[in-house]
């Protein structure tokens, strides 16, 4: 099975929740520091426009976070199809936090005020977008991984001939050696109990 493009967009943005909330924090215009956002001026009052870019600031978080979810359910409701019988499993880092982290690390002083730097930041974006959706690594998600599906490497019998295969396997919370219900996506198997 692989990914159509929708999905893999969808799923590559909800990695991106933390950035939008980063950069909405980054948006607070400087004057509602310090400051309450509610209080009594003869009655009790809000204000919300603390934000320089409102729009971009919530709209942004709210995209990636919608895309998150969907992702998660998404991934929950594949079904797993095969059979399979799991010998050997290793737990294996998330290299693509490895990867990525530096690059992130260097738009902290992105800003939405700040055109030049938001239009580098979206050519850097769709350039990593095109690396992980072509490399297979889509789904090597680190928000996956926050909200406990694992990355590991399987040593398992596949189908009715038994052939052993060593895969990449996603699954949501741990997995032991034993029989297992299995779907490939795009180079890396999901699984699940049976």
């Amino acid at each position: 099975m692989q990914f159509r493009i929708w999905s893999a967009v969808v799923l590559f943005l909800g990695s991106y929740l933390p950035l939008a909330i980063i950069l909405m924090v980054q948006d607070i215009s400087e004057k509602h520091w310090g400051r309450a956002v509610c209080g009594w001026n003869r009655n009790f009052h809000c204000s919300f426009q603390v934000f320089d870019h409102p729009w971009l600031a919530i709209g942004s978080v709210v995209i990636t976070l919608a895309a998150l979810v969907l992702a998660v359910l998404t991934l929950k409701a594949v079904r797993l199809k095969h059979r399979v019988h799991v010998q050997e499993v290793k737990s294996i880092p998330n290299d693509l936090i490895n990867y990525v982290f530096p690059y992130v690390v260097s738009f902290m002083g992105l800003s939405y005020g700040d055109p030049q730097s938001m239009a580098g930041f979206l050519v850097f974006w769709v350039g990593l977008f095109v690396i992980t959706h072509r490399s297979g690594q889509i789904l090597m998600n680190p928000l996956l991984m926050v909200l406990g599906w694992k990355l590991y490497e399987v040593k398992m019998a596949l189908g009715q001939e038994g052939a052993v295969r060593v895969v990449r396997v996603l699954k949501q919370g741990r997995l032991a050696p034993g029989i297992q219900c299995a779907e490939e996506v795009q180079d890396v198997y999901l699984m699940g109990d049976p």
